[in-house]
């Protein structure tokens, strides 16, 4: 049976290139000898279900253990109705058990019992009658919140002691989040601020991404089914953009051998990577368009919002650092600071806050065009001069993240001119105090800084064209737009202060400067 890369669900050896999967979380036997309860925690779609489906029917077959992942999903609708969602949950694990378990080794009929109550019971009677220790990796844990979440927890907590004749001699909580941070709206909190309801556990896992070499291992799995080759400097172009991320790993490749280069007669090259990389990131498929969603919660918003503008965090709790780190939205760079977790993301935050300014715009003529389709820069500096005057005073209301709403703005536009057939690419970085832009459409590339001037700071247009020099050295370009966005109290309106001038850089590099 042939095999593919996988990007939806659980990997199945059969039909899906995998890596080993509890390769990325060792020890694990142990812990379950020790009779432990424990969590794991890692963002979505980096393998926590694989590895634990894997494991428990490896405990099973042991025949030392009656092992069997389940799920609390189904109580994650009745957040507030402990009873219901007990009696959802338990409904699911059933048929889990049915579906995974040898019929011996099947739970019992749950006895009835008072909300509230129900998981601790039924766990209760499946470990007495159990002819082999309960086993119980329970995932999307952190997918029930508020009175549904405690209650559950508790019991856990409650039945703990009673371990191993009478309640699951081990047991692991599998989420997105570390125990700390479910979501508890009840008392004013949105997080629990701390291990307890469930402070049993001994230990705290998480998986890590891929390495480089565990990239190359993935790949040559495809080579060796097909044929088909990766070139050495493809795979680290690979790893590069996505960090190891198992999911875009896996959604790359995918694109490429199914969509870009079906034939496995054909060499997979750095510049197919480069390809599949902006269809993914405009395409964004359900793993990168859930990005969207956390993007909106105050914790992130507290820590994405400075980071794409370059400013310092400033005073911002260790737990909310840990919590992106976490969710797999950031990491600690090699310099020892936070950093967005790869290239790929990196692109797909800023384009998603800028895709409400993007559906406000006006219907906008392509007049930086010239009438062969080439990009025309004086052009395209008039358009959105004129385009800036007359909207850009209401379209920063229309974006997200207010500090950054005139970066957003002019990348919406920005991209209206790329979607013709160029690209748009974005650094940033903490205490950088700048964006950087770099538009390519045909042969021509186009460099972009962007400052913001705030209430109290010096004219930033000395450092900004100092900043500005460097990166333009590294595009190798000779021109450029320093946009500077001001940010100050009482000034008049944007479509009378919006002006140009011309400077130049120390490497005398001839810049627009753009101030509005």
């Amino acid at each position: 049976m042939p095999k593919w890369f996988n990007t939806a669900g659980p990997c199945k050896a059969d039909i899906h290139y995998m890596l080993s999967p509890l390769a990325r979380l060792p020890n694990l036997d142990r812990l379950i000898e020790q009779q432990g309860y424990f969590v794991i925690h890692a963002p979505r779609q980096t393998g926590k279900t694989t590895a634990m489906l894997a494991l428990a029917q490896q405990l099973t077959a042991s025949e030392q253990y009656t092992a069997v992942m389940v799920s609390a999903e189904v109580g994650a609708a009745f957040p507030h109705d402990p009873g219901v969602a007990e009696n959802a949950m338990l409904g699911s694990w059933r048929e889990n058990a049915e579906d995974y378990l040898p019929w011996e080794l099947h739970p019992p009929e749950w006895s009835p019992a008072e909300p509230g109550q129900r998981i601790q019971s039924a766990l209760r009677a499946w470990a007495k009658i159990s002819p082999r220790p309960l086993v119980l990796f329970i995932d999307e844990i952190d997918a029930l919140q508020d009175e549904t979440l405690i209650s559950v927890l508790r019991q856990l907590r409650s039945g703990y002691p009673k371990r191993p004749q009478r309640f699951p001699h081990s047991l692991a909580l599998i989420g997105v989040r570390d125990v700390r941070d479910y979501k508890v709206a009840s008392g004013g909190s949105n997080r629990l601020n701390t291990s307890s309801p469930f402070n049993i556990k001994i230990k705290s896992l998480t998986l890590s991404n891929f390495t480089a070499k565990e990239v190359a291992q993935l790949y040559e799995q495809h080579t060796s089914e097909t044929g088909q080759v990766f070139e050495r400097e493809a795979v680290q172009r690979a790893f590069d953009l996505t960090q190891g991320q198992p999911w875009l790993v896996n959604a790359l490749a995918k694109e490429i051998v199914e969509v870009i280069l079906p034939d496995p007669q054909q060499v997979i090259t750095v510049d197919h990577i480069e390809q599949a990389k902006e269809i993914l990131i405009q395409r964004q498929d359900t793993h990168l368009d859930s990005l969207a969603s956390l993007l909106q919660e105050d914790r992130v918003r507290a820590i994405i919002e400075p980071m794409l503008v370059g400013r310092e965090l400033g005073d911002i709790p260790n737990d909310d650092v840990q919590f992106l780190i976490d969710l797999g939205l950031c990491c600690m760079s090699s310099q020892g600071g936070l950093a967005i977790a790869n290239p790929i993301y990196q692109e797909v935050l800023p384009r998603v806050l800028s895709q409400t300014p993007q559906a406000s715009l006006p219907q906008i003529s392509p007049s930086w065009l010239t009438p062969d389709g080439k990009l025309a820069p004086g052009e395209l500096l008039n358009a959105f001069l004129s385009f800036w005057r007359q909207h850009g005073e209401p379209l920063l209301k229309s974006a997200p993240y207010h500090e950054i709403a005139p970066h957003l703005v002019l990348m919406a536009f920005l991209h209206r001119v790329v979607n013709g057939g160029g690209t748009l690419e974005r650094e940033y970085a903490i205490g950088t105090d700048r964006m950087d832009l770099c538009l390519r459409y045909g042969d021509v590339t186009l460099g972009m800084e962007l400052k913001v001037w705030r209430e109290g700071r010096p004219d930033p247009i000395k450092a900004g064209l100092e900043q500005l020099d460097r990166y333009l050295a590294g595009l190798g370009l000779d021109t450029g737009w320093l946009v500077i966005f001001d940010q100050r109290q009482g000034l008049s309106p944007i479509s009378d202060r919006t002006t140009t001038e011309s400077a130049k850089t120390p490497g005398n590099r001839a810049i627009v400067v753009i101030r509005g």
